[in-house]
């Protein structure tokens, strides 16, 4: 199902329509083999690339290749070194280690978390680039025009900031709190206690009593029955 087109939407379809009538162009619809990502990204590559963040080593490329790797599960499973370091864009002998190298920068940075395993890595989670920025900008790594820039960017394309995700969260727990606590209630009633014997509900069949006495008046009254028979 498609969604409802706005109007600026029509106005630049109308514009493809015009212009280049014989192209085939990318909508993203009725597609597959593609990945998320934020409108912000641009952004987030400059910063990643810049030499005060990074010094000589860029490690762009190589978060651009997990990004396109991503499946939606926030961790990407890195299976083949080789081909995970010739789509970053490095070949020959040292190709691997160059990759190994910038991906470790990226680590540092706090944009992803590494898991290794049998002595190499086998599992990256990429870190909410929001959550990374605010981190980075908290530690006095991020300059005020990039990051008034990314902050306007951020307005622009309705993307919460920081501040915004922190607080949604935090609403999010406090209502899953609160639905807990109306659900007890209704869970202690479940689990009534065994009634003990003897204090049942009323119209419950009361128990025999047993027959007062001794062993020795049971016998006379049973002799005495027998003589009044005789």
């Amino acid at each position: 199902m498609s969604k409802r087109k706005t109007t600026a939407s029509l106005r630049r379809e109308k514009a493809r329509k015009e212009i280049w009538p014989a192209e085939e162009p990318w909508t993203g619809e009725d597609e597959i083999g593609w990945f998320p990502a934020p409108r912000t990204l641009p952004l987030l590559m400059s910063l990643i690339s810049s030499k005060g963040l990074s010094g000589r080593q860029d490690p762009g490329k190589v978060y651009l290749e997990l990004l396109a790797r991503h499946y939606g599960e926030g961790v990407v499973e890195l299976t083949h070194e080789a081909e995970h370091a010739y789509c970053s864009g490095y070949s020959g002998p040292r190709a691997v280690r160059t990759w190994g190298e910038r991906l470790k920068s990226l680590e540092e940075l706090g944009l992803v978390r590494l898991h290794r395993a049998g002595g190499r890595i086998k599992y990256a989670l990429l870190v909410h680039p929001t959550a990374a920025i605010h981190r980075l900008r908290a530690g006095g790594r991020i300059p005020d025009d990039w990051w008034n820039t990314y902050t306007a960017r951020q307005r622009e394309t309705k993307e919460p900031s920081y501040q915004e995700r922190q607080a949604k969260a935090a609403a999010s727990a406090a209502d899953a709190a609160a639905l807990s606590d109306l659900r007890l209630p209704a869970k202690a009633k479940l689990h009534k206690p065994t009634p003990k014997h003897g204090s049942g509900p009323a119209g419950a069949r009361p128990m025999k009593a047993k027959a007062a006495g001794t062993p020795a008046a049971h016998r006379a009254k049973r002799g005495g029955a027998k003589g009044a028979r005789g």
